[in-house]
């Protein structure tokens, strides 16, 4: 039930969220939910800066960390470790914190295309963790990788969460709504259904 039109150019323009109106204090851990299509990450890519809105306002105060996609922005060509000192340029993360979190070794010496699965998601895991924004944004929990690192990931996740002002999530997983927010955001067909505790789920 999203609006298609035609523009001026006739090009085809999705209205993908609308009407929106809400403010997320300090302190605040906010679970955005709903079925699937009905704007949960495309909202979260707005909150990021991903997406610019083509009307109304966004005020978006202190640094913002994403765990969105954590491999966006990797060059496969390069090495592991390359990819991080890249990384460290501009979000000035620890690179020596990084590279040893991933547990990679000689790995981060070889281009990333050569990775598997589980060595990207540890690289890409890594590099977006290091850094301890104000505002974290989320689109589900992090649940990927072989036991051990699974083990490491969640206490350094914890402490992201924890250690950050503002978490704002897109989940389905109740179980983490309970456990992680205070609040929750219903979204349908791109629009504000439900706003409030936790509790009045």
């Amino acid at each position: 039930s999203r609006r298609v039109k035609a523009d001026a150019q006739n090009r085809v323009v999705i209205s993908a969220l609308s009407d929106l109106s809400f403010t997320i204090e300090s302190g605040e851990r906010v679970a955005l939910v709903g079925h699937n299509g009905a704007g949960k990450s495309t909202l979260l890519r707005t909150l990021a800066g991903i997406y610019e809105p083509v009307g109304g306002r966004l005020t978006v105060e202190g640094e913002i960390g994403s765990l969105i996609d954590p491999a966006a922005g990797l060059d496969p060509l390069s090495t592991g470790r390359e990819n991080i000192r890249l990384r460290a340029l501009y979000r000035g993360l620890n690179a020596e914190q990084a590279g040893e979190f991933s547990g990679l070794g000689e790995f981060l010496d070889v281009p990333i295309h050569g990775y598997s699965a589980g060595m990207s998601i540890r690289l890409a895991f890594a590099m977006a963790t290091a850094v301890q924004p104000k505002i974290l944004l989320m689109d589900e929990w992090f649940s990927a990788g072989d036991a051990d690192f699974m083990a490491k990931a969640e206490v350094r996740l914890e402490q992201l969460v924890t250690a950050s002002e503002i978490l704002v999530i897109a989940t389905h997983d109740m179980n983490v709504v309970k456990r992680w927010c205070n609040r929750v955001i219903r979204l349908e067909a791109g629009r504000i259904v439900g706003d409030g505790a936790v509790e009045s789920l």
